[in-house]
């Protein structure tokens, strides 16, 4: 399957690599790649510097954002949520109509410092934001609510049946993004409804900052019990 990743943070790097791994023809989009592949410090959360990380990725495409949602469906939105509209703009709605669109992205605020707050929720989420952006985008929610290291890998936890969600208008979508969420071992998920549904697993980043906080890892998500 051909997938375009959005956004060459760890976030973005972790998905790739691991829908790489998994046999995926995967393409990697940013801004401005030539810009990003020339840099020679690692980024602000000290990550190896895009180049130097993509010789370790063979298989891996690196393009813009137009030609990253070009080049697949699905496509995985792994951008800052602040800055998740303005990319998906540049993808191009054209590139992006009848496309699955998998949103990983969350809405934090970082202007007062830490911990971030939400620049949208209660009423309101940046899934809803996007699928109003892009009506023909069929966008699924998920995976926001837990670490990269253990979106493609639960295993790494010992309890391998934690849960993660599913929100979503369009039930297809829903159902590839659930197969594609089994390839990387998650047993446990949950269907929470629409897409206005995504406002709840956003809305639990406040909690989750302030596990994280209290636990001093991130390596930690959450189990319903029924």
């Amino acid at each position: 399957m051909k997938i375009g990743v959005l956004g060459t943070g760890t976030v973005g790097r972790t998905l790739a690599a691991r829908l790489s791994e998994l046999g995926h023809e995967v393409m990697i989009g940013t801004r401005d790649p030539a810009k990003s592949r020339a840099r020679t410090t690692p980024d602000a959360y000290g990550n190896l510097p895009l180049g130097r990380w993509l010789e370790s990725q063979p298989r891996l495409k690196l393009g813009s954002f137009a030609e990253a949602a070009g080049h697949g469906d699905p496509v995985v939105n792994a951008t800052q949520g602040s800055a998740s509209l303005e990319a998906l703009e540049k993808a191009g709605t054209t590139r992006l109509d009848g496309k699955v669109l998998i949103d990983v992205s969350n809405p934090l605020d970082f202007s007062r410092g830490m911990p971030p707050t939400l620049f949208v929720k209660d009423s309101d989420s940046l899934a809803e934001q996007i699928q109003r952006d892009f009506p023909k985008t069929r966008v699924v929610k998920t995976l926001n609510t837990l670490t990269a290291a253990l979106m493609v890998d639960p295993w790494r936890l010992d309890q391998a049946e934690h849960s993660v969600f599913l929100s979503g208008n369009d039930a297809g979508a829903k159902q590839a993004v659930r197969e594609l969420l089994a390839s990387f071992g998650w047993k446990d998920i949950i269907d929470l409804g629409d897409i206005s549904t995504a406002r709840g697993p956003e809305m639990l980043l406040g909690a989750w900052l302030r596990l994280y906080s209290a636990l001093d890892t991130p390596l930690f998500n959450v189990k319903v019990v029924r």
